[in-house]
């Protein structure tokens, strides 16, 4: 139990952050692929934020959204953005180049729309369906039904081109030219180093193997790091979103095994939950303005109805516990 508290605390979820950046960068970057759960974990390691802090971080270049770890878009500090894609973006690459060809994006295909991306997205911050027109009516073919457009935008976006910009509708996301969104740059003397410091100082104590997990890196470059961590420990109750990065930084989640299937039941899917002292207690969904609660083991009901309205707060609703 020791352990998860320590856990809790280094994550960030006692929730003394008072901006947006200083939550993100603790937590050693946060999911993204669900916007509205991207904001909604800022919440929880945050005290008197609001989702649309979240929303404005995101318009003004303070945090970006791109592909990093595992190949799943993340939201980092910006100054971050640059030497990550450059460790990460190489193996993702490769990685996808099969899916690529399957989905009629071939190696020239692919090579020809860079540079046709930097002539389109100077000083604009577009669409992804946008873009791919724009491609098309350069003779760069890509079937805007599918996966295809998702799958240019991380090839370009793995190559260090572009990257995630501000919301130019709810939840649907421009991309700009990274170099000219994001100019301050951090350059780590050694990027695994300086990675798995921080994995290991956000979700401390942890292991090689859960690096490896958490990074998407073999684990032979996982055991290079050496593993710190803090004593310090954090007790409570918290609602997590979908998605949240404390539930997916480890190897084995903190969850017992029977009720493991409640929380990621397959597909990808990994389902909101609470998180008491560390260790996941329960899940939770939204209802219109009602919250209902999925208990794994008995749950302080005042603890729930204040993180109830601190969500309520949040996200500018009228949110009830309704079980």
């Amino acid at each position: 139990m020791t352990v998860l508290a320590r856990r809790m605390h280094a994550q960030g979820l006692g929730g003394h952050a008072t901006d947006v950046l200083t939550a993100v960068a603790a937590a050693a970057g946060l999911q993204a692929q669900d916007t509205a759960a991207c904001r909604l974990s800022v919440r929880p390691r945050t005290s008197g934020l609001t989702a649309e802090d979240v929303t404005k971080a995101c318009a003004d270049g303070t945090v970006v959204r791109t592909w990093l770890m595992r190949g799943t878009l993340h939201m980092v500090a910006a100054k971050d953005v640059h030497w990550m894609v450059s460790f990460f973006g190489p193996s993702l690459v490769r990685g996808q180049r099969r899916r690529r060809a399957e989905l009629g994006l071939t190696d020239d295909i692919c090579a020809r729309a860079l540079p046709a991306l930097q002539d389109i997205l100077p000083g604009n911050a577009l669409s992804r369906s946008s873009i791919v027109e724009q491609l098309n009516r350069r003779g760069i073919e890509v079937d805007p039904k599918g996966q295809a457009p998702a799958h240019m935008m991380f090839y370009a976006a793995t190559h260090g081109l572009i990257c995630r910009g501000p919301e130019l509708a709810r939840d649907e996301p421009s991309y700009v030219l990274l170099d000219e969104w994001v100019t301050d740059r951090f350059t780590p003397d050694d990027p695994l180093q300086e990675l798995g410091r921080r994995y290991h100082q956000a979700f401390g104590p942890a292991s090689a193997e859960d690096f490896a997990f958490w990074a998407g890196i073999p684990l032979g470059q996982a055991r290079k790091v050496e593993p710190t961590d803090s004593d310090t420990v954090q007790h409570g109750l918290r609602l997590l979103p979908a998605f949240d990065t404390y539930v997916l930084g480890y190897k084995n989640r903190p969850v017992a095994e029977e009720f493991a299937k409640r929380v990621n039941a397959g597909g990808g899917m990994i389902r909101p939950t609470i998180v008491v002292d560390g260790r996941i207690a329960g899940t939770w969904r939204r209802r219109s303005g009602d919250i209902e609660i999925e208990p794994f083991e008995q749950l302080d009901r005042t603890a729930l109805e204040v993180e109830v309205a601190d969500l309520s707060r949040f996200v500018g609703g009228d949110l009830h516990l309704v079980s």
